[in-house]
């Protein structure tokens, strides 16, 4: 149990009193985006002649690759004191004393956390660009396979495949742009703010922004140490995220049903009964749906925890940084696994192999009553309606109206007659005309559809380039704080060496 920061104002604390407030365990998971910090701290000290070359060597050497040495205990207060004390241990207190010079905690978590999180959405991100590819390459297979839209779960009209897998792409496209949106808030560097009013030493928090990757800085140094709305974004994003992701995996699981057949799941992907020899029950589906729960979970958790909380730092926000990691890592674990399954589904066209379903063309028979007898289309509506209720009652389907049926509709509805010919019923009904007539700009049509998969292809492509671009950025940062790292330790061992 450390006594690091308490043999000045404070006596030891209680072990069981330090393990009640340590966020040591969570703080591995940000131990090494601490040691970096560390490491662009002491390379800003030196270059701005706060501390010797000599001194800054010695403790970047102690640094170096220090967050695979330390072990971080229950009884540890924090991560932070931890690598503090192991430098302290390497290279003495005179030198080592020196490593929280013009920065503090506050500063520093903020800065962790913000690190971690960038990579976490870059992350989230990929795995978001990877189940659009999944959907991208079955809405290609399926650009002429006939699918019952739903509304209120009730057979509408008829669509396709691929404009069900396209409806779902773009659905993700905006999560994945409201990820981009938040990375930019989220990269904002707040070292050398201090606890809260930045440093009497003449630091360059521009400096250390650089060396970390970032691409500015949290200029406010109370705001910066105070604010956790950029955890709270990228929660919200999640969960709306998850909701998309809830909303695909409980149409799969309806859809995978004997009543619905519209998919089938690979086995690989299926679980059976305990007793029911011949039940395929979803469950990789149905635990997505629920894990989706989780995160916008985490998200209300993390709000309760920070609203009215007063302006500066409080030990509160440590409650909430581990809601996030949870939420980040189980959208991502969860957009790999349904990308799996939407790869490997079996999709079946059940729309013209089941004669009820012929009643989808049924808005498209008032169309045409409208433009080609010029009905008037609520006149139509019903015409249309009084059709299909006479149809059911007999136990058949649209396929099955006649123009006489058409002519008894009409004449309850209109009082007088109206012939339509018999091919021209048979045409409207037909479901593959359906979707083709419908070719306005983001119809089913398959005009529509490859036009929309076009230009859904160009959007993966510049997904692709922004991640990458985004990688390549903390990649060449993170080389050069090693690159500038060892240039002081080699000139401080030189140093050394003469003296």
């Amino acid at each position: 149990m450390s006594d690091l920061l308490r043999k000045g104002r404070l006596g030891p604390a209680r072990r069981d009193v330090v393990r009640f407030v340590s966020s040591a365990k969570d703080d591995e998971k940000i131990l090494k985006q601490i040691v970096d910090i560390n490491r662009a701290h002491i390379v800003m000290l030196v270059e701005s002649g706060i501390i010797s070359s000599e001194e800054g060597g010695r403790i970047l050497k102690a640094l170096t690759g220090l967050d695979e040495k330390v072990e971080l205990k229950p009884e540890d207060e924090d991560a932070h004191v931890a690598v503090e004390e192991q430098v302290i241990k390497e290279v003495g207190p005179e030198v080592g004393g020196n490593l929280n010079l013009a920065k503090s905690r506050n500063d520093q978590v903020s800065t962790a956390i913000r690190m971690k999180l960038r990579e976490e959405i870059l992350r989230t991100a990929e795995a978001v660009i990877g189940l659009q590819e999944a959907l991208i390459r079955k809405a290609e297979d399926g650009v002429e396979t006939i699918m019952v839209g739903y509304t209120h779960l009730q057979p509408a009209q008829p669509i396709t495949t691929a404009h069900y897998f396209i409806a779902q792409f773009d659905a993700l496209q905006r999560s994945l742009e409201r990820l981009r949106e938040a990375y930019s808030r989220v990269n904002e560097c707040p070292m050398g703010a201090g606890a809260l009013a930045t440093t009497s030493f003449p630091i360059s928090r521009g400096r250390v922004a650089e060396l970390l990757g970032f691409d500015g800085v949290l200029e406010n140094s109370l705001d910066a140490v105070s604010s956790r709305d950029f955890l709270l974004e990228a929660l919200a994003v999640l969960s709306v995220l998850a909701v998309d992701l809830s909303r695909i995996a409980e149409d799969l699981v309806v859809y995978s049903t004997w009543e619905f057949g519209v998919v089938e799941l690979p086995d690989e992907y299926a679980f059976t009964s305990s007793i029911m020899p011949q039940k395929k029950n979803p469950d990789v589906l149905e635990v997505i749906r629920a894990r989706m729960g989780l995160i916008i979970g985490d998200f209300a958790a993390s709000a309760a925890v920070l609203k009215a909380l007063p302006t500066g730092y409080n030990l509160d926000f440590q409650e909430a940084t581990p809601r996030l990691w949870a939420a980040a890592e189980t959208a991502t674990w969860c957009l790999r696994m349904l990308a799996d399954v939407v790869l490997n589904l079996k999709v079946r066209s059940v729309a013209e192999t089941r004669p009820e379903l012929s009643f989808l063309a049924a808005t498209e028979l008032a169309n045409m009553l409208f433009r080609d007898h010029g009905v008037p289309f609520r006149t139509a509506h019903r015409i249309v309606g009084s059709a299909v209720k006479r149809l059911i009652g007999g136990g058949k389907a649209l396929r099955d109206l006649t123009p006489e049926v058409l002519e008894e509709a009409a004449l309850e509805i209109l009082g007088s007659p109206l012939k339509v010919d018999g091919e021209e019923i048979m045409r409207i009904v037909d479901l593959s005309r359906c979707v083709e007539s419908c070719s306005v700009m983001g119809g089913p049509s398959r005009r529509e559809a490859e036009g929309m998969l076009k230009e859904r292809r160009r959007l993966l492509a510049c997904s692709r380039e922004w991640v990458s671009r985004r990688i390549e950025r903390l990649k060449s940062a993170e080389a050069r704080l090693n690159a500038e790292a060892e240039r002081i330790i080699r000139y401080a061992s030189v140093t050394n060496r003469n003296a």
